[in-house]
């Protein structure tokens, strides 16, 4: 059940009307038999790998709890490590299992049949569960913060599955901390007409950015990326591009619509973008793009491993470590691991290079909190994103070679001898594609101070409704229904 599907739609208007109706105390249980029907939609007998890893964690938090009350410190230790290290095996085995058993069986075979010694491990053919990582991630992080006291563990064992399933996060996020949402399943949200259109407007503009945006551009870049060698110089570097929008404004829009359908209930999720595009280096890039997966990294690998408090090599390590463990979560595939990689390159670098960068600043004067310094800034990081996205997007590591090596041509004369116009996208498409990203970068600039949303209440009546129903219309007519009208499917649902 796709947010951008009619029969989304029509879940949500029923599961909203029935919570409000419901009595406080029994909304969780509307919300939890919902999540599930919403996750089961897509494949019932997957409903038993999240009850499984929410059983796990559930209990690991209890066993935790019960140890904490031993008197005997070293024995109290030792069995919270224990029921800490059996949560984590049994979630990270299953995430294993049917995410990264096929990738490491068939890179062992390929190692033996190197050395000319062949060997066959069975494959394990199953779908991918949808949100697999994500909601295994946010269980682990409740066993974790138990053990270190960050929270309560949870008695209520139907509140605590409401908060692994809760649906408008379940599939793609954001993922969220135990502390942050499971006490908002206690709390009492009464009907709030402004906290409601709130949260429509954000889920409005999360359609935007999915079915007039991202969908429009997937069209140019899947025809220049599923076939690489056709295409080179300005076509290839122009698809780039492109995806690096698409793939921020599909997983904005998933974020911002479970944000949006959350509000309208009562609940608060965590912003997972803050204008990414506009970051002047990767690491202020990473504080900006799917900002709740970098704090699950820092907070549960990073700082674990030292962080930046055992000397320059060791987080260089540390850094390095968790982009390849980042690269690694978004797919079982050689080019998610070099995507990581590069990020984790990129950050090493930047910190090598402060120095000189440093030494020139101050050599030639130059003045860093100009405009022009700003600007060179984010272009630069832009490139390098942009780089590591070909890695990310790329079919095979063999096509990813074959566009970076066709991107190399110079080609201008593709803007006038129609060229551009066979990448996809009609003429009205592709400006209209241009347009939009226009837009997008608009609104994320506005957005950097303060919420949208809160500037556009202050209007007066009269243009606030001329901007709500002008944006209906605009989806309705420029939005990309997919081939038979089937929405098309958020990038994110892979992972």
């Amino acid at each position: 059940m796709l947010f951008n599907s009619i029969q989304f739609f029509l879940f949500f208007i029923i599961v909203v009307f029935v919570y409000f109706a419901l009595n406080h105390r029994m909304r969780w249980i509307w919300l939890l038999l919902t999540s599930y029907y919403f996750y089961m939609s897509w494949n019932p007998s997957y409903a038993v790998l999240i009850a499984t890893s929410t059983i796990v964690t559930f209990l690991s938090g209890l066993l935790i709890d019960r140890a904490n009350g031993i008197h005997d410190q070293k024995k109290s230790l030792g069995l919270k490590k224990l029921w800490v290290f059996l949560s984590l095996t049994i979630n990270l085995s299953i995430l294993f299992m049917f995410k990264y058993y096929n990738f490491f069986s068939t890179s062992i075979e390929r190692i033996f049949s190197y050395f000319h010694s062949p060997i066959y491990i069975p494959s394990f053919d199953y779908l991918l569960p949808v949100g697999i990582s994500f909601y295994t991630f946010q269980a682990l992080s409740y066993t974790i913060d138990v053990y270190r006291k960050d929270v309560k563990a949870e008695k209520n064992f139907g509140r605590y599955a409401l908060f692994v399933s809760f649906f408008p996060q379940l599939v793609a996020g954001p993922i969220e901390k135990s502390k942050n949402l499971l006490h908002q399943f206690d709390e009492k949200h009464l009907f709030d007409y402004v906290r409601v259109k709130n949260g429509l407007l954000l889920i409005g503009w999360g359609l935007i950015q999915k079915m007039v945006v991202a969908d429009r551009l997937a069209i140019l870049v899947n025809t220049v990326y599923n076939n690489p060698s056709a295409y080179k110089g300005f076509e290839i570097a122009i698809a780039t591009v492109f995806f690096a929008f698409q793939i921020y404004c599909d997983f904005s829009a998933y974020s911002d619509i479970a944000r949006g359908a959350a509000e309208v209930m009562g609940f608060r999720l965590s912003q997972n973008f803050k204008s990414p595009y506009f970051s002047k280096s990767i690491k202020e890039f990473w504080r900006r793009w799917h900002v709740t997966l970098g704090a699950w990294f820092k907070d549960y690998m990073y700082i674990p491993l030292g962080g930046n408090r055992r000397g320059r090599l060791r987080y260089y390590y540390n850094i390095t470590a968790v982009f390849l463990v980042a690269g690694l979560w978004h797919g079982a595939t050689l080019n998610f691991i070099i995507w990581g990689a590069l990020h984790g390159v990129y950050q090493v670098m930047g910190d090598l290079l402060k120095p000189i960068k440093d030494t020139i600043v101050k050599t030639f004067k130059i003045k860093t909190n100009t405009f022009s310094y700003k600007l060179f800034q984010v272009l630069v990081t832009f490139a390098l994103v942009n780089f590591a996205w070909i890695f990310f997007r790329a079919s095979s590591f063999t096509y990813a070679l074959i566009i970076i090596k066709n991107m190399l041509y110079f080609n201008p004369e593709v803007f006038i001898n129609g060229s551009i116009y066979k990448l996809g996208l009609t003429p009205k498409d592709l400006i209209l594609a241009i347009l939009s990203i226009g837009v997008i970068l608009g609104v994320n600039m506005l957005q950097r101070t303060r919420s949208l949303r809160s500037k556009l209440s202050k209007q007066p009546i009269g243009l606030r409704w001329s901007l709500y129903l002008s944006a209906i219309v605009v989806i309705l007519i420029f939005g990309i229904y997919g081939p038979g009208y089937n929405p098309e499917q958020f990038v994110y649902f892979q992972f």
